[in-house]
């Protein structure tokens, strides 16, 4: 079976459509951000795209008015003079904002989404996924990460993708194995979540969710991998308890989870004002939303 293939028979049986905005920031034209759009949108969901229009990495909770293009947007998606914001002429869902991933992602939220959401608010905000991974203290100067956290400050629900593999790549190249699996993957967290009753998630939360390598030989396949509760950052001897689960009341922090031999992909819960580990019982309530999908590291 493909990989689009496996997406759409796990579990995405969508009552009705879920109207999702998506940023990053690593540009509108990254191939991840658009190989993530068009899965999210056969997978049944309204989804609207709203991101940098330039490589924006590292710039974290950033946040400035948009300006006048002064050169082409990245990959020369958009000419030199462009205004600060700007869509896809063949599909305006598809919007660039010349600014941070902050800024985009409340573009998206505020001006691009009553578009086609009308004044309902979107019911979910999803990041990336990321060229490189956001682990631990990377968290605080992730755009990507700021932007979902950004989106939950906002009070919609988020989620931050990232990925250990990649470049920075057009989406008119050939789409290389390791986008289409974290796009797959991504795809099915994103759906498991929706899937559940809302509020998907408490209140001023987000998830930072990340993908180990993948390689032609090595994670090849969606199908290969497990999904784990994690902590953002280590835990010391006076950090309250986590959630228990897998025979602990301590989760292994997402770094220890992606270096773990195998496919894991670490799930942390986030509190988006701090970017710090949220409490047991919030993440108590990630457990039970997605656990169908989790699993443990090997003893």
């Amino acid at each position: 079976m493909n990989l689009v293939g496996w997406a759409f028979t796990l579990l995405f049986s969508v009552a009705q459509a879920k109207s999702i905005v998506l940023s990053n920031d690593d540009g509108w034209a990254e191939i991840n951000i658009r190989v993530f759009y068009d899965l999210l949108t056969k997978a049944g969901n309204s989804v609207v795209l709203s991101a940098p229009a330039e490589n924006e990495s590292g710039t974290g909770s950033s946040d400035s008015p948009p300006t006048k293009l002064t050169k082409p947007c990245e990959f020369n998606s958009c000419p030199s003079g462009s205004p600060a914001t700007g869509f896809n002429a063949s599909n305006p869902r598809l919007n660039y904002v010349n600014s941070y991933p902050v800024t985009s992602i409340r573009y998206g939220i505020q001006t691009v989404a009553p578009k086609y959401f009308g004044s309902t608010a979107p019911d979910l905000a999803v990041a990336g996924p990321n060229v490189g991974a956001n682990l631990g203290s990377t968290v605080l100067i992730s755009g990507t990460v700021g932007a979902a956290t950004e989106a939950a400050k906002e009070g919609i629900p988020s989620i931050a993708f990232s990925g250990t593999s990649g470049s920075q790549t057009a989406w008119t190249a050939p789409v290389d194995i390791y986008v289409s699996v974290y796009g797959a993957l991504s795809t099915n967290v994103t759906q498991t979540l929706v899937n559940s009753a809302k509020p998907y998630l408490p209140a001023n939360t987000w998830l930072n969710v990340n993908f180990p390598a993948v390689s032609s030989s090595t994670c090849n396949s969606p199908t290969k991998f497990k999904f784990v509760l994690s902590r953002i950052n280590s835990a010391g001897s006076g950090t309250p308890a986590d959630v228990r689960t897998c025979s602990s009341d301590r989760l292994p922090t997402e770094s220890t989870v992606v270096r773990t031999t195998g496919c894991y992909a670490s799930v942390s819960v986030g509190v988006a004002s701090s970017k710090k580990d949220a409490s047991a019982s919030t993440q108590s309530v990630v457990l039970a939303k997605l656990s169908k999908i989790l699993s443990c590291l090997p003893a």
